[in-house]
């Protein structure tokens, strides 16, 4: 018991900090972790990273979202995009297998980390609202679709995928991105926790009750942190937990 409860609060401190820095989801870090040091079940694992993921993407959307660094509106067209084409994703990916990307979200998370660092986003946000209504609606449905089918094919890396899309294609400077992103994962990790849970039951319910405590904490500090942080030291803060997360989980995965 000991043993779970120090592997629980890591795996939530790992996914509590890059669900409140950056959005990520906390599959990326509780899946792997749980799976490696409790030998659990990779379907029961994911069950309780996305139960963890959406109390602690609630209360970062909310932490940003009273910063008014939030986009409810285009938000919720990317979040309808992203969970139509997650369907789609899966399905297409039943009929053409590859296990060549298994690994895409292990080493999305590195590589994001290392963007932030060296190419931090300094995009303002009268600069990012600039944009007229009609061609952001646009432009958050096509990402939503290629995220959504992005993360149906692969399996993984929604908060990452949607972070990227907010800051590059959609010019969100990083406090909004990290905001709307949190806001969609909320509901995608609660249709994906239910579902789980539907099909192969909660399981481990100490293991599913300590990850998402830990979660919900460590998420709850970073978001605050993030909120009040100036843009320069968010974007180093933010890739240095990527960084870290990135390269923590590729090592548990391949060595």
């Amino acid at each position: 018991m000991l043993i779970k409860m120090i592997v629980c609060f890591f795996a939530g401190m790992g996914a509590g900090l890059g669900t409140g820095f950056a959005g990520m989801s906390a599959a990326a870090a509780i899946t792997p972790m749980l799976i490696a040091f409790l030998g659990m079940e990779a379907y029961q694992a994911v069950g309780i990273a996305l139960a963890s993921d959406v109390l602690a993407s609630a209360v970062s959307a909310w932490t940003y979202g009273k910063n008014k660094n939030l986009d409810i509106k285009n938000g919720a067209v990317m979040m309808t995009a992203v969970l139509s084409f997650t369907l789609v994703g899966s399905y297409v990916s039943s009929l053409v297998p590859n296990q060549a990307m298994g690994g895409f979200s292990m080493f999305m998370t590195l590589l994001m980390g290392i963007k932030f660092m060296v190419r931090p986003v300094m995009t303002t946000k009268e600069k990012s609202e600039g944009t007229d209504a009609k061609t952001r609606f646009v432009r958050s449905v096509l990402s939503g679709a290629l995220v959504g089918f992005i993360c149906g094919f692969v399996g993984a890396g929604g908060g990452m995928m949607m972070l990227l899309v907010l800051t590059s294609l959609l010019g969100y400077d990083l406090k909004t991105a990290v905001g709307t992103s949190v806001f969609i994962m909320t509901f995608t990790a609660f249709t994906g926790s239910v579902s789980h849970f539907a099909i192969g039951g909660i399981g481990d319910t100490a293991s599913l009750v300590l990850c998402v405590a830990s979660t919900l904490f460590w998420a709850r500090i970073a978001a605050r942190f993030a909120n009040k942080a100036e843009p320069e030291v968010l974007n180093r803060a933010t890739g240095a937990v990527l960084t870290v997360l990135g390269l923590a989980i590729i090592l548990v995965n391949y060595f």
